[in-house]
């Protein structure tokens, strides 16, 4: 169930456009199982050998960079985001309504 879980947040997560965000809990509800961003969280943290996943792009539900451990360097996330055009200070998305895509519902 686990690694089938995990494909279809990458699924959702690899829709994601170019200078946009989204959300764990975004990303939860369009798989229609809305309590569980933490585990779109660990889907998020084991896609590190995909290249195709833009895990940067994903983000908490206020904007922050909470996943940006998980990059390599000091700065990776925030880095891939402002390439992207998106503006970060203090680890947070300046302007998050801005930059946030809503998945649509996977059926």
């Amino acid at each position: 169930m686990e690694a089938n879980f995990f494909e279809r947040v990458y699924q959702v997560a690899r829709q994601i456009p170019y200078g946009k965000v989204t959300s764990y809990g975004a990303i939860a509800n369009a798989l229609g199982t809305g309590r569980s961003a933490r585990m779109v969280g660990w889907a998020m943290n084991a896609c590190h050998n995909f290249d195709d996943v833009p895990a940067h792009r994903v983000v908490n539900r206020n904007g922050l960079l909470t996943g940006k451990h998980h990059f390599e360097g000091t700065n990776l996330m925030q880095q891939l985001l402002e390439s992207e055009g998106i503006e970060v200070e203090d680890n947070q998305i300046i302007d998050f309504k801005k930059h946030f895509w809503q998945p649509e519902i996977q059926l």
